[in-house]
């Protein structure tokens, strides 16, 4: 099969996405498919890959952008992760073609809108390219917080999946989110698996020195950015609760760019700053060492799509804390992770009971690595490739845009919206 995957994440960048379509990508090459995967690469020619578009970095942020250009060879299948230039040049190039579409609905537009003015920007490009009928006053409205916002990235959403043939979505948490919007597109629910992670029983010994931290402390760990959409104020308020009963517990904040200082000073606030290890983002072959070095993976964030860190974690045989309920389920096995209220008091008692009660760990990790076993890569590989080869096309009169925006929708049925009725109507949902 010819599939063309389109990402305006590079996959050097070390978020979900990327994580997310490297995975997909390999796994339908090593089965022997004919995989082009176009997204941004460097300028220069010679450092480029097949596929790979031009693309210079964007100040300040982790992202490179690259201009809209779509799949240039005949391809069965177009997988459109992202709604950036070059998202939007798939969708539109595969409609004009009646190639059949898949998207993947990686991030929660609207709580993302709140901290990044890149996403009002980019949906208001997108809404244009896409034919939205928007004047200034939508675009005004999309650049300001509150229900005017949210209507347009509704309007959006509706529009995107007006030109997709099928909604993948990487848990049901998002697939409750996009039901409201998506009418005649069916959503299926597929999350991305996690590898088996590589032996190296001496990355605890190793990282532990290097951060000297001694082998029987208690250690927590956190993944990803330190940004305001990851509730890390949440997090250290809860390892503070965590240190009045473990006064030598340690928590190790992986991945932090940005916000650095900001957290530091929370930490101070709460009396952790000797106890917090703040450290940047690593290439994808040394998180694991990371994963080994802890004893919980604490995760306060609720607004991931999937949260491939908690897979991850378990994996490595972590036991994982959240507060986001929609993401209890794990995918395979329908076992659910530990959930506490999201206040300090109540996730601060969850990572305690996690750090000593020996037979909850031991049940927690147990299914953990059930589930990651179970929803295993060829699984995966085989509900993908089945689904590409049921795919009905899009043409360009099926195409068609949502309604002109207008009020955000009543009982807040807008992207982000917290859903648990029912409402995805997939064509078949995994696992």
């Amino acid at each position: 099969m010819r599939i063309a995957h389109v990402s305006d994440s590079h996959l050097t960048n070390p978020e979900g996405v990327a994580t997310s379509v490297g995975t997909t990508v390999a796994l339908l090459r090593a089965a022997g498919h004919q995989v082009v995967l176009h997204c941004p690469g460097p300028l220069s020619r010679r450092r480029r890959r097949a596929g790979e578009v031009p693309s210079v970095a964007v100040p300040t942020r982790p992202y490179r952008l690259a201009p809209p250009r779509p799949p240039a060879a005949p391809v069965d299948v177009v997988h459109v992760h992202t709604t950036g230039p070059l998202g939007v040049a798939g969708l539109r190039w595969a409609a004009a073609r009646g190639v059949p579409t898949v998207l993947t609905w990686h991030t929660d537009l609207i709580a993302y809108a709140a901290h990044y003015p890149e996403v009002p920007i980019g949906a208001a490009y997108a809404g244009l390219r896409l034919g939205l009928p928007w004047r200034v006053r939508d675009l005004w409205a999309l650049a300001r917080p509150g229900p005017g916002r949210q209507a347009r990235l509704a309007a959006l959403g509706e529009c995107l999946l007006a030109h997709t043939s099928v909604l993948v979505a990487p848990s049901a948490k998002t697939a409750a989110m996009m039901a409201p919007m998506a009418g005649r597109t069916p959503i299926v629910v597929l999350p991305t698996p996690i590898a088996a992670p590589d032996a190296d029983a001496d990355d605890r010994r190793r990282l532990r020195a290097r951060l000297g931290i001694a082998p029987d402390v208690p250690v927590l760990l956190a993944v990803g950015r330190a940004t305001a959409e990851k509730n890390p104020e949440l997090l250290l308020a809860a390892f503070a609760q965590v240190r009045r009963e473990l006064p030598a517990a340690r928590l190790v904040l992986l991945g932090a760019r940005r916000h650095r200082l900001a957290v530091r000073r929370a930490a101070r606030r709460l009396g952790v700053a000797d106890a917090l290890h703040l450290l940047r983002p690593v290439p994808r072959h040394e998180v694991g060492a990371h994963y080994r070095a802890a004893d919980v993976l604490a995760f306060a964030s609720a607004t991931d799509t999937q949260g491939l860190v908690l897979g991850e974690a378990e994996a490595y045989g972590l036991p994982v804390a959240m507060v986001d309920a929609a993401l209890a389920e794990r995918p395979g096995t329908g076992t659910t992770r530990p959930i506490a209220e999201p206040t300090a008091a109540a996730f601060g008692a969850l990572l305690t009971r996690l750090l000593t009660e020996r037979d909850l760990r031991a049940t927690v990790i147990h299914d953990g690595r059930e589930a990651v076993t179970a929803w295993s890569g060829s699984r995966y590989l085989a509900e993908l490739t089945a689904l590409y080869a049921t795919l009905p096309p899009v043409t360009a009169a099926d195409a068609t845009t949502a309604a002109p925006p207008g009020p955000a929708p009543a009982g807040g049925a807008i992207p982000g919206a917290r859903r648990g009725d029912g409402a995805t109507r997939p064509a078949r949902t995994s696992p």
